[in-house]
């Protein structure tokens, strides 16, 4: 459902334009956002409700991870980068070369999900365990109360924001095991799970479905009550960088995300609003 890479072209009919009542036009008619697998969804629903309003306006929607969004406003070629982690700073460094001033937008809330396969009669690890099993000292699901099964771990290329802060939350920056099967999106580490009946993952909580299955982290449900109330650790901000405080078509479109029909869009894409 949520390719790596999507364009993204609706036009709304003018009858329905003309119902919305004063709609503002602008100088730039088009938006490209490029990043996070994770904000993907969020991105992708949020351009094409502003779009049926603002039919002159055509965004452009591609993934590939947070550390290809923040290269891409950094390069100017994008408008906004989608991160689910923060601005490095380095990545500050080069963009101050470069004339970019990264400016954070806070979008919503999310919580990185542990997913084995729904067979797996697992249903609950601690942060110590998920460490011992990303960094090799655990290998077999019988060690941690499961059958006798290998462990096949599924993890996140290095570009991935999900992946630095999963690394940072659960792994205290420790290297993943060498025989961990990379992916590239949140999406392609849920079908990988989905498909391994030994496998463990990671992913946003937009991605969990009756496919695999989210164990609960030191006791706590991966929900987003849980994010909200704290309790479950494994959470982070996402965010959309642009290059200094948005203006013009992409304010219009920032605030739009940030709108209660933005927030609504957030909710139903499996993250958590800000309101």
């Amino acid at each position: 459902m949520f390719k790596s890479k999507i364009a993204i072209t609706v036009m709304a009919a003018v009858l329905c334009v003309g119902l919305m009542g004063n709609v503002p036009t602008f100088a730039a008619k088009s938006l490209t956002i490029k990043g996070s697998t994770t904000v993907l969804p969020i991105a992708q629903s949020c351009a094409e409700a502003f779009m049926d309003v603002h039919s002159d306006v055509n965004i452009s929607v591609q993934g590939g991870g947070s550390g290809v969004g923040i290269a891409s406003l950094i390069d100017g070629t994008c408008d906004i980068a989608d991160a689910s982690r923060p601005i490095k700073g380095k990545e500050v460094v080069k963009a101050k070369e470069n004339g970019v001033q990264a400016y954070e937008n806070v979008v919503a809330l999310d919580g990185i999900a542990v997913i084995v396969h729904p067979s797996n009669p697992v249903d609950g690890l601690s942060i110590e365990q998920i460490k011992k099993i990303y960094t090799g000292e655990i290998s077999n699901w019988s060690e941690v109360g499961g059958k006798n099964m290998k462990v096949t771990v599924i993890s996140r290329d290095s570009a991935s924001g999900t992946f630095e802060t999963f690394n940072e939350l659960a792994l205290d920056k420790e290297k993943v095991r060498a025989d961990a099967l990379l992916q590239v999106s949140n999406q392609a580490v849920a079908q990988a799970v989905s498909r391994t009946p030994g496998a463990i993952g990671y992913a946003g909580l937009g991605y969990l479905s009756s496919a695999v299955k989210g164990v609960n982290v030191d006791g706590v449900e991966p929900t987003k009550k849980n994010v909200v109330n704290g309790s479950y650790k494994l959470a982070r901000k996402l965010f959309m960088y642009t290059n200094g405080a948005p203006a013009g078509v992409v304010k219009a479109f920032i605030d739009f995300v940030l709108s209660e029909k933005g927030q609504e869009l957030v909710e139903k894409a499996g993250y958590v609003p800000l309101i």
